[in-house]
């Protein structure tokens, strides 16, 4: 089983806690925070999340703040991380097809939490297709 990161911002703190208890049961998942809803900064949460994802080899993310742009952004900074903004099915399942992304980043103010469940099993369950999509990530 993969081991799964977790990490929001204080605008993401309860979808981050319904994925967690949705997913807990079947998926080794681990939190980085933070603990409450109280403001923090959406960068420190992103950073943290994708160097343990960058130094976990066959390891996933999941970042949710209120649009999920700024933890898309942020974590995309980080060496071998490929993050993807999830909105759709198809854009989800893309993003693993042929990126090979490695954290989906969700935005609790744009979808509801049924749709980040279904966006998330999407993205878990999507092989990276490899091939001529390969050659361009390594460009990456």
């Amino acid at each position: 089983m993969k081991k799964i990161f977790i990490a929001s911002d204080h605008a993401g703190f309860k979808l981050k806690n319904s994925i967690i208890l949705k997913f807990t049961k079947t998926k080794k998942i681990e939190d980085l925070g933070p603990k409450s809803s109280d403001s923090v900064d959406y960068p420190d949460f992103a950073k943290k999340l994708s160097r343990k994802v960058s130094s976990n080899k066959g390891s996933f993310g999941i970042l949710v703040c209120g649009s999920g742009m700024g933890m898309a952004i942020t974590a995309n900074k980080i060496k071998n991380i490929r993050a993807a903004l999830c909105y759709s099915a198809k854009n989800t399942k893309l993003s693993r097809l042929h990126n090979n992304a490695n954290i989906i980043t969700l935005g609790e103010r744009l979808i509801n939490k049924n749709k980040a469940f279904k966006l998330i099993e999407i993205f878990l369950k999507t092989k990276f297709e490899g091939g001529r999509h390969l050659r361009r990530v390594k460009k990456i």
